[in-house]
């Protein structure tokens, strides 16, 4: 994990190294200032010697300045290096799931991603600046401190160790008590994320419903016990500054104490005194930041380990070393094929069917019947779990994955729109796609009309998720993204649910006679949708139910007359059409 996110620093590397050497300089200088106002108390100032006050002053400003040169280089070089290390994770991150297929997409939530991506780097990139400044800076302040106090009086340089066990044993109950509830916090995070996304994604059902008070207050009690969660949590952190002054006042009177009895006896003089109380502070405040680079630490690598989680998945779906370029054509075969999802039982099983390239395919069956499952097989968003899926000749297996998906074009049950302009969104299918080929596109998809209606036609804005168009609309817009690519299959998953029939009877009509060499697979609920399909696929639990023509399965397949009739009851279905 360690190895994964330092291949994440790259270009901030030399910065990285560098902060740490500041920090070390500006120790050093910090220690040599006591030394000296050792020698300004002693021999200075009680001597009244202005000569000595004037040189040694003018060494204490010169440490000073040199110390807070090398602390804001420190820094300006860790705060760089750490935000480009966030940077570069958010962004390796980002491009990583973009690789996922949707295997690896099922095993996270879009929320969980989303509060990886901030909350979690946010928290590796504190962790990653202090690991550079008070890693650094806390046990060499310990070391460099030590030293100096122990020249001046051994004896009187180990009076830290008298409260260090208490120091060290009320860290450890701090740190036992609130780390547990930290990592509680990323988990109520997901959930926070997860409320709050549901409810914006679903706001429309959320007023039809008049659900706004119950989502009120479930996104109440979620954040309720986000913050008694983090109240606990830094409750128990609070206790440290307490701790800390406790143990510093302590030290202080005891080096107060015995100091006074050595300047009595001659064997100290009041600007060692100063000196030494100088050093035992820095001491305890650098065990101070050590303990709070602990708990910060702890926190982060509960981050880091979630971070991982996403770096380190492995798409399980790449091309193969040695691809075929693409298919040959759109013609598609399924050979004894078994499908499920995860670890779950097979949803598809034993699929033997053969699409000829160019013919149109429909494929009826009920909710849970493994529609959308068989055709995600076919651009390889999933794969078979046995038999083989042949496009144009070849298993997807040995295809080009970029070259397959191109040549498949899938409009899902979900209208996706991005904002931007309708042209922005039609050229997802083809980024060099002329004005005249999306106007084509949206012509087919019986678009056409609506956009050129609307402010600024083709280059009109589509709002996030296309809020300003209606249902049957956005499901247009995607037909016509899916056409502008000119695949060789086409797929449309229940596509046009929200299109009135004669509409729908019109974009079957273009296809018919625009789209000759184009294979079409249409996955309806609606008889209307794929009776004049080439052939019509009746799924039932995962399996084929039967094959045919409209006519063929009337008089063959007691599923599709048992559709037919329920769909048909009371009325005439020809008319109805």
């Amino acid at each position: 994990m360690l190895k994964k996110l330092a291949g994440c620093i790259r270009e901030y590397a030399w910065l990285t190294a560098l902060s740490p050497l500041f920090m070390i300089g500006e120790v050093a200088l910090e220690v040599l200032i006591p030394y000296h106002m050792a020698d300004l108390v002693d021999l200075g100032i009680q001597a009244g010697d202005m000569t000595v006050i004037r040189s040694v002053g003018m060494r204490l400003i010169l440490l000073a300045f040199a110390s807070m040169l090398c602390g804001v280089l420190g820094a300006v070089t860790s705060s760089t290096a750490s935000s480009g290390f966030a940077a570069n994770l958010r962004h390796d991150m980002y491009y990583n799931i973009q690789r996922f297929s949707f295997s690896n997409i099922d095993k996270f939530s879009a929320s969980g991603l989303v509060t990886r991506m901030t909350t979690d780097v946010t928290n590796v990139q504190m962790a990653f600046a202090m690991l550079m400044r008070m890693a650094v800076r806390a046990p060499a302040s310990i070391i460099l401190a030590m030293i100096a106090a122990r020249r001046i009086n051994r004896r009187l340089s180990l009076v830290f160790l008298y409260v260090l066990p208490v120091l060290a044993v009320g860290l450890f109950m701090i740190m036992r008590k609130a780390l547990p509830l930290f990592e509680r916090m990323f988990r109520i995070y997901d959930r926070l994320n997860n409320t709050v996304q549901e409810n914006v994604r679903g706001i429309r059902v959320v007023k039809a419903f008049v659900r706004e008070e119950k989502e009120n207050e479930k996104f109440g009690e979620v954040a309720d016990d986000l913050y008694r969660t983090s109240f606990g949590a830094e409750r128990i952190m609070a206790l440290n500054g307490p701790l800390m002054q406790t143990c510093s006042y302590s030290c202080m009177l005891l080096i107060a104490w015995l100091g006074a009895k050595l300047i009595v006896s001659g064997s100290m003089t009041t600007g060692q005194l100063i000196s030494i109380n100088t050093y035992v502070m820095q001491i305890l405040m650098s065990l101070m930041m050590l303990s709070f680079m602990l708990s910060m630490s702890s926190i982060a690598i509960a981050a880091a380990k979630r971070i991982s989680e996403v770096l380190m998945e492995e798409p399980d779906i790449e091309s193969p070393e040695e691809p075929v370029p693409g298919p040959a054509d759109g013609s598609v075969a399924f050979e004894d094929v078994d499908f499920g999802y995860g670890s779950s039982l097979d949803c598809i099983n034993d699929i033997d069917l053969k699409i000829a390239s160019g013919e149109t395919i429909g494929i009826l069956g009920g909710t849970g019947s493994g529609k959308t499952s068989l055709v995600q097989l076919i651009p390889r968003l999933y794969d078979a779990r046995k038999g083989r899926v042949l496009v144009g000749g070849t298993d997807v297996r040995e295809l080009d994955l970029t070259a397959l998906r191109k040549s498949v074009s899938m409009v899902l049950q979900k209208n996706v729109l991005f904002s931007g302009t309708v042209a922005d969104n039609l050229r997802w299918g083809n980024e060099g796609a002329t004005d005249e080929e999306l106007l084509q596109a949206l012509d087919h998809a019986q678009a056409k009309g609506f956009v050129l209606e609307k402010e600024g036609g083709l280059y009109g804005r589509v709002e996030q998720g296309g809020s300003n168009f209606s249902g049957g609309q956005r499901q247009r817009l995607c037909i016509a993204r899916a056409l502008v690519s000119k695949p060789k299959i086409l797929i449309l998953d229940d596509s046009t649910s929200a299109v009135d029939t004669h509409t729908e009877s019109l974009i079957r009509k273009a296809f018919r006679e625009d789209l000759p060499d184009t294979t079409k697979i249409i996955i309806a609920q609606r008889i209307s949708s794929v009776r004049d399909a080439d052939r019509i696929v009746v799924l039932d639990n995962g399996r084929i139910s039967g094959v045919g023509t409209h006519d063929q399965l009337m008089a063959s397949n007691a599923i599709y007359r048992e559709v037919y009739d329920s769909q048909t009851k009371g009325g005439d279905f020809d008319a109805a059409e």
